[in-house]
């Protein structure tokens, strides 16, 4: 099976990839939303990626069918691919943690508060009915992975598609 050359091509592989971001973080709001997931700090850390990520792919789709000189989405694109790697750095952190290869961070907490009280007193009673999340426990495993596992692999599948569309695909202005 061939791939269509459009699909080959640097501005359309960054505009998918702004839409993947999207869907990532989608996604993960989707868990926690309608799943019922509450995020630890590794957990909302690994989203920042995807946050910057998006509109970063988007300005190099923008730089390509701008026809601007070919270096400068590859240069954007070459950022993402660092953006998606800090991702799967904490990802590949936080489960390594998790299946106690070494020791998670001992601040990480997901405590979520809902509505500030009107009183001081309440403030301090709805501090201690906070929920910690321990980012060292998963809620969850699908397919033996747990949250971070998954985007390990979901940044290692972005780092290669955003390297050969800064690296080797062709762009609207560039000769094949």
């Amino acid at each position: 099976m061939t791939i269509p050359a459009p699909f080959l091509r640097r501005d359309t592989i960054a505009l998918l990839l702004a839409v993947a971001a999207v869907g990532i973080v989608a996604t993960a709001w989707g868990f926690e939303l309608i799943g019922g997931f509450v995020p630890c700090r590794l957990c909302l850390e690994q989203r920042v990626p995807y946050y910057a990520g998006a509109p970063l792919a988007l300005f190099a789709f923008g730089l390509d069918r701008f026809r601007l000189p070919a270096i400068l989405p590859r240069l954007a694109l070459l950022a993402l691919a660092g953006l998606f790697a800090w991702g799967l750095w904490v990802g590949a952190y936080q489960a390594g943690a998790e299946w106690s290869w070494w020791p998670g961070p001992a601040d990480c907490s997901g405590a979520r508060l809902g509505a500030l009280p009107s009183k001081a007193g309440d403030l301090l009673g709805s501090l201690g009915a906070a929920h910690v999340v321990d980012c060292t426990k998963p809620q969850i495993r699908i397919l033996g992975l747990s949250f971070a596992g998954w985007n390990v692999l979901t940044s290692l599948g972005l780092i290669a598609v955003t390297l050969f569309a800064a690296l080797r695909a062709a762009g609207p202005n560039d000769r094949v």
